[in-house]
């Protein structure tokens, strides 16, 4: 079933084909089917074990897509309280067992968390700083070898330690997929 407006297909794994559905948001643009597609070619299709932080949750797409695909654990970062409650509601209807919500600002998230990261999604609002304020900060919350994907109108500049594994472009928007490698300096 195509994705309609204000739900998202999850497009693998355990709940392949199921729909979540989001309400309208500002700044909220669900990663699309041919992106995420292409982005867990990159990653393997099976996460099993892996520990992954959905930053920008907003609809869910990657965070519920990487739970369906075996993620033994999948934080979903959402500052908005509609999302928030949206994302609740999906959690329940899946049985989403490895997701955990948190509603928070994702500065502060990452400031007051101690978790250690496989897989990070950013995907931050595109009229915001926050990928340039947020890649510092997430780099001590980063396992070895992790892999951060991050959806930006362009480019970031980024520090030696991120290594830009794949990248592509999805109309306006560009997409890459880094490999942190600063635990090897």
């Amino acid at each position: 079933m195509p994705a309609t407006r204000n739900r998202v297909r999850i497009i693998g794994g355990e709940w392949r084909s199921r729909l979540v559905a989001f309400p309208s948001a500002a700044d909220l643009r669900p990663t699309p089917d041919r992106v995420r597609g292409t982005l867990f070619n990159w990653l393997g299709q099976d996460l099993t074990g892996k520990i992954c932080l959905d930053l920008f949750a907003g609809s869910g797409a990657l965070g519920f897509e990487a739970a369906s695909r075996g993620a033994r654990r999948v934080v979903m970062v959402e500052s908005a309280e509609a999302v928030y409650r949206a994302l609740q509601e999906n959690v329940t209807k899946l049985g989403a067992g490895a997701v955990e919500l948190r509603r928070a600002d994702a500065l502060e998230f990452l400031r007051s968390d101690g978790g250690i990261y496989d897989v990070v999604f950013l995907d931050p609002p595109f009229r915001t700083d926050y990928l340039k304020r947020v890649l510092p900060v997430l780099a001590s919350r980063l396992a070895d070898g992790a892999m951060i994907h991050i959806e930006a109108l362009r480019a970031p500049e980024l520090p030696q330690q991120w290594e830009v594994w794949r990248s592509g472009r999805a109309g306006a928007v560009i997409h890459q997929l880094l490999k942190w490698t600063g635990h090897e300096a």
